[in-house]
């Protein structure tokens, strides 16, 4: 039920939110399983084929396998590499790897749509965020929002770019290209309800095998952002991943921030006016 646009807090549905009609799909999102990545970067190779991104570098980073580095304007898909020693890999043994394929949240509630002047940025009716790139000004008001720094200018045109989840593919009943080709079923795509019951199961299964540090990452609907459309189970802390902990989306408290405005506006206003009956007072 669509009860106005809310900028913070639980919301069952966000694209009826956002003013589509009842009867619009499910929502939607990815579910990353990292227990079961392999680093193999199909999601990577599939997302730039698919959406014909440009090849931004491939940067010896000294940081392991991981050459891309983050999510940018030209990479959807990142996958992150995080080797661990004896004392980060606990009983794990005296070394391991972490790998987690990194991607747009698609947040509940999303900065990036929020702030942006020219609805280049919107919500589809699956309840993703797609940014439309021949409306989109660059003025860039989008990158400092997004709590957690995905969407980027793309320097030769200046326009903001992400992740789509493939909206184009689920017009027509296809899987996000990533999902498809991910040969381990780390990423996982479909209703985002059944997603997170089927990643409750996961963690407990994971924790009767005796690995204790499996957690989820982004799927309450009650956190900062309200839940994200895309959320990770994770085998260590988020900050591991290069994930912030605790996520906040960044418009939550701009209604109080303007009836804060608006009463030091009416305050100076009253304060101008005053001066000017003392003065003319003084002058009669």
């Amino acid at each position: 039920m669509n009860d106005g646009h809310r900028l913070s807090g639980p919301l069952a549905d966000p694209a009826a939110d956002a003013g589509h009609p009842e009867g619009h799909p499910p929502r939607v999102g990815f579910f990353t399983d990292t227990s079961v990545c392999i680093g193999c970067k199909a999601c990577e190779v599939a997302c730039k084929e698919w959406n014909a991104l440009p090849e931004d570098g491939l940067d010896l980073l000294g940081q392991s396998y991981d050459n891309t580095g983050a999510l940018g304007a030209s990479t959807w898909r990142h996958v992150a590499f995080v080797e661990q020693g004896d004392k980060e890999a606990g009983d794990a043994g005296a070394l391991r790897w972490l790998m987690s394929s990194d991607v747009c949240k698609h947040c509940t509630h999303a900065a990036c749509l929020d702030v942006c002047p020219t609805g280049a940025l919107f919500r589809t009716e699956f309840g993703t965020v797609v940014v439309q790139d021949d409306i989109c000004n660059g003025c860039g008001y989008c990158v400092p929002a997004c709590p957690y720094g995905v969407i980027d200018i793309r320097p030769d045109n200046g326009g903001a770019f992400k992740c789509t989840m493939c909206y184009d593919r689920l017009g027509v009943g296809l899987e996000p290209a990533c999902a498809k080709a991910c040969p381990t079923d780390s990423i996982q795509f479909g209703p985002l309800e059944e997603l997170r019951e089927r990643a409750d199961r996961r963690v407990s299964e994971l924790r009767d095998l005796g690995v204790d540090t499996a957690r989820l990452y982004g799927e309450k609907p009650d956190d900062g952002v309200g839940g994200d459309g895309a959320f990770f189970l994770l085998l260590d802390e988020p900050e591991v991943y290069g994930l912030p902990p605790d996520p906040v989306v960044t418009t939550r408290d701009l209604p109080s921030m303007w009836r804060h405005a608006a009463v030091a506006a009416l305050s100076v206003a009253a304060g101008i006016a005053a001066s000017f009956v003392v003065s003319a007072r003084r002058r009669r």
